[in-house]
Order: structure tokens, then sequence, then C-alpha cells
């Protein structure tokens, strides 16, 4: 882990000149988060464009300089990293001396790092990337025997066996976002992670630790419920598979044993007829928890619905597979009418209670609204004003 600290050499490098030369400090208070964002965008071998560079700073927030000076920051240190012209970035950064020399030898580092704690301790803790775990339990945290499983070649990677996606447990959230497999059967992908988390989360966290963290409006818990994803569980010697919607028991409380850990994501991949939608409400557009999400999964053939899923979160002291909704949309004819019973039926399956992301009344609002929200995203054809009505 390099903090700020880690990139300081004689002079200002590059990055924070760019800063101090736009004015973009002031209390300070922000600065080592956008300087280490933006040395993490000259470290990427993404395009060195500025929609990137400010795509990697999205998970910081300044309260005084104002975002226009940060922004032409960004836009001079993309410039510089323009230079590059496909040369590999760590060689570009330590010659041009943006960064300093040692991160030419950190992939080696890593790997005999890797090595040392090849061997963890059996009863060590499962940890993915701990975005929650060690913002949450940090006291606990510190001194506990831990397993990462996020590096682990074995867990890693996304690929299809014949109509299925298999998902390692490590596979990160940006994993996810830049699989091109994901991408072909879910175009609206990139949209719907810009509304969860920001980069710098979304490098390390886990879709398998988005599950066993079990938050009731866990983003990506909501998108796979209603794919109806399995996960295949492992203690290193057994294995077995359960559906996504029976690993929650109770809030907070799992279907799995201290030694297992996820080890596979599997799912159905979308078909011709498929039309799946997510939608997510926060006090924020971006870098918030949700206080109602909602995925649609439906397979429609001739206007009639063949298969359905749907999920929400924030509706219950689980993520909720909403089974009595989906049963009820099999079968039946697209139309308003549809909607609209669908709501009702979906009413009577959730729980929501009044805290600070809304009240009970409010969140059965939301929700209504969101499974309106899917079917208009879906099926334009469908009338507004028939929809919109109570």
């Amino acid at each position: 882990m390099v903090t700020i600290e880690g990139i300081n050499m004689v002079e200002l490098n590059p990055v924070q000149q760019a800063m101090k030369d736009e004015s973009a400090t002031q209390c300070g208070f922000c600065t080592p988060g956008f300087v280490m964002s933006l040395a993490g965008f000259c470290l990427s071998d993404k395009e060195p464009s500025y929609n990137n560079a400010i795509a990697a700073i999205d998970g910081n927030i300044c309260r005084c300089t104002g975002y226009k000076s940060i922004e032409r920051a960004a836009s001079k240190v993309a410039t510089i990293m323009q230079q590059r012209s496909g040369e590999e970035p760590t060689i570009f950064v330590v010659k041009e001396k943006i960064l300093p020399e040692y991160f030419s030898g950190i992939k080696e580092r890593l790997q005999s790092l890797q090595a040392l704690a090849f061997n963890p301790k059996p009863s060590a803790f499962f940890v993915g990337g701990g975005t929650d775990l060690y913002v949450q339990k940090h006291e606990e945290m510190i001194h506990a025997p831990v397993d990462f499983l996020f590096d682990k070649q074995e867990l890693n990677g996304i690929q299809q066996e014949g109509s299925k996606c298999i998902i390692g447990a490590a596979a990160t959230v940006t994993d996810l976002a830049e699989s091109a497999l994901m991408q072909q059967y879910f175009p609206h992908l990139q949209r719907y992670i810009k509304w969860i988390s920001s980069t710098p989360i979304r490098n390390i966290a886990t879709i398998a630790g988005n599950f066993v963290n079990a938050s009731p409006i866990g983003d990506f818990t909501i998108f796979f419920l209603a794919l109806d994803a399995t996960i295949l569980l492992s203690d290193g010697t057994s294995k077995r598979t359960i559906p996504l919607r029976k690993f929650y028991k109770g809030y907070k409380q799992l279907d799995k044993q201290p030694t297992e850990f996820i080890e596979q994501i599997h799912f159905d991949l979308p078909t011709p007829n498929t039309k799946f939608n997510f939608e997510k409400v926060c006090k924020r557009t971006h870098l918030d928890i949700a206080s109602v999400n909602t995925a649609i999964n439906l397979n429609v053939m001739e206007n009639v619905i063949v298969e359905a899923g749907i999920s929400a979160g924030g509706v219950g002291p689980v993520p909720t597979y909403l089974q009595k909704t989906s049963d009820f949309l099999k079968g039946k004819k697209i139309s308003e009418a549809l909607v609209h019973d669908a709501i009702g039926i979906a009413q009577t399956e959730i729980s929501p209670i009044s805290d600070a992301r809304g009240t009970e009344a409010y969140k059965r609002l939301l929700l209504g609204q969101l499974i309106k929200a899917h079917f208009i995203e879906l099926f334009p054809e469908l009338r507004m004003e028939e929809l919109m009505k109570a």
C-alpha cells in the first residue's frame, strides 16, 4: 500500500505540481486523496484521456476549493501522460520522474510477499477486498489472522461455460465492469456500475464479498438475485451449491459455516428474449448507498412473460428475492394493469423500516415507482399516463 508519503520526491512531482499550479488545494484535507487517485491514473493501462483522469478521482470529495481547479489539474496530468505513446505506464512514470524509482520494482516485491503469505493460519478469516469489513470492524480486524482471497488466481476470472457465466469469488467490481462477456450480455452494465461505489473501492471490492457482507441494500446482491444466481461454497475439502436467494437467513445471518468461503458464482446468461434492468435511488446520484434498489430479469416471447425474477433491497432485513411477484408475472401479457398488480403483490412481500434512508412509507413508494421504472425502461410502448396512476 502506497500513501501520499510514498510518492514524495525532492521536488513536487508533476501531479502535486499540477494541483498547486491550478490552486486545486485549500484546506488540504482532501488533497492527498486526489493526488493518490491521479497517481493511480498515471499507473493505469487505460487510455490517458481527460475523461479517464476525471473518472480516476471520482471517489474523492472536496468541500472548499470547488471542482473546476481540480479538473484543470487532472487535465494537466492527462496531457503529461499522453506523451507515453504506448510505453508501459510504470516505466514511463519512473523515467519521467512522475513517481519515485521504487515503483519499477513493486511488481516483483508483491510476488515475493504473496509467496510468504501463501500458507495462512488455519483459523484465519476469509476476506475479499475488505472495503466494508475494515470500516465496520477495524478494531477487531487489526490483529485478526486473515486469508485474503482477492489475489488468489484460482478464485479469479469471469468466463462462459455453455449457457452459464462463472464468476470467480475474487473477481472485483472493476473486473466485472471491464469483462467483455458481461458487457456483451448486459449492454447497460457501465451505467449501473457508475451508480455503485467509486473507482478506488470498485478496484478492490469483490462480488462475493458483497454477498457475504449481507447488507440489505448490497447492490450486486440485488443484481444477481434477479438473475437467480447460485453460489458454490467450499471449506477447502468439500463443496456445496445453494441458490443466492436461500443464502440469507436473517439480518447478517448466512447459510454458511465459519470454515466456508464462496468459490464461484453461477448464473444463466441472458438469451435474445431476455430483458434485464437495475434501478437504484439514493440521497446522492453517485457515491452513496441505496435507499431502495431493485433488479428485474424477464424472458419475454410474443409480449408474454415466460420467466421472471425480481429482487429488491432496502425493504427488509435481508436482500429480498420477490418470489410471489416473480411467480405472478410468469405467463402474463405485458400491460399497464399487470405492472400495477405486480406492485400490489410486491408490497405484501416487503417489510421496510423507517431509518436514516427514509420512512417505511417512502420506501414502499420507492419500490413501487422503481418497478414502474423497470417496465418503462424495458417496454417503452407502455402508456406512461396509465403507468403513473396511483
